[in-house]
């Protein structure tokens, strides 16, 4: 594994620097990629790009840029909070003349030599903290407002055990060094619209509770998603709301896109979730992950994993 001071000199070495995050991103993949961008941008004198879909409901943390095929000639790419190649937002992060990735995701795909994986911290936002302290870079009111809403995020605004020592540390440091909104940035981690809240009654109402009340299980249709007037991305909002009821350990969301292909959102109080994940075309934390089913047959049989998960665990 690099080191920092790697990341720093290879950062040096390039005049063009492009950063990728995963597909379906999150506050951390957006406040990580934007992030860094903007550390970058206040210590170098760089050309910096952030690719990948803009999100609607993430607006408010930042904007993707546009870029041409010719911007990855003799360009370092910087791939954040990725765990494998067939999450990362846009394929021609492979155009670029190096690759860099930085995640804190379990290392099943170690897809550059060039590579710093810490599975200890809470968010790629967080050591993107780290990466900054301790190379000494000049932290700007909006990097740190950035990195706080990956930080928060990630650890759902320091509920989760994920949330450790050294990430308290971290962020009672970056609130030490500049003056950023960390309420408004909380706001806006809570604010849904109407057509959100109305979903999430929607879901509450209609959870199947198998595995003797260990497991929660909703399916959202695309029909369901018209009726409440919300986008696939939207969906996002409810995918914590589960776990909230007593007795349920392991839960799942699927929420079907266009193509009448499934995301799969996996979650769980204690019962490692994320090889199941990888068996349908995901990974992600051990008791938070992503997946795909190609129809409600492999739905099912995911259900089925997660039923004997749930029972064993």
């Amino acid at each position: 594994m690099i080191s920092f001071k790697t990341i720093i000199e290879k950062i040096k070495a390039y005049d063009t620097i492009i950063i990728h995050r995963h597909v379906h991103p999150d506050p951390d993949a957006y406040g990580s990629q934007l992030g860094l961008a903007q550390l970058i941008k206040d210590n170098f004198s760089k050309r910096v790009y952030c690719v990948g879909e803009q999100l609607d409901g993430l607006s408010w943390i930042g904007q993707m840029d546009v870029i041409d095929d010719v911007v990855y000639n003799d360009a370092l790419v910087i791939v954040v909070d990725t765990a494998n190649t067939a999450r990362i937002d846009d394929a021609r992060y492979v155009n670029g003349k190096e690759l860099i990735k930085i995640d804190h995701h379990p290392n099943v795909e170690p897809y550059s030599e060039l590579l710093y994986v810490d599975t200890t911290a809470s968010s790629v936002s967080e050591i993107m903290c780290e990466f900054a302290f301790e190379s000494e870079l000049t932290i700007s009111c909006e990097s740190a407002r950035l990195l706080y809403a990956g930080i928060i995020g990630d650890t759902n605004r320091f509920l989760y055990n994920n949330a450790t020592p050294k990430t308290m540390s971290l962020v009672s440091r970056l609130r030490e060094t500049v003056s950023f909104d960390n309420v408004a940035i909380h706001n806006m981690m809570m604010e849904k619209t109407l057509e959100q809240a109305r979903l999430n009654g929607y879901v509450l109402q209609h959870l199947n509770i198998e595995a003797n009340g260990a497991l929660a299980t909703v399916i959202l249709t695309q029909d369901i998603l018209k009726q409440f007037g919300v986008t696939n991305d939207q969906t996002e909002s409810v995918v914590s709301l589960p776990g909230s009821i007593a007795g349920v350990k392991v839960w799942v969301i699927f929420v079907e896109k266009e193509d009448g292909t499934y995301r799969v959102n996996l979650r769980s109080k204690g019962p490692i979730v994320n090889g199941i994940a990888a068996q349908h075309d995901g990974g992600g934390h051990p008791l938070a992950s992503g997946a795909n089913a190609k129809d409600r047959q492999e739905v099912d049989v995911i259900i089925s994993e997660l039923t004997t998960l749930a029972l064993e665990g």
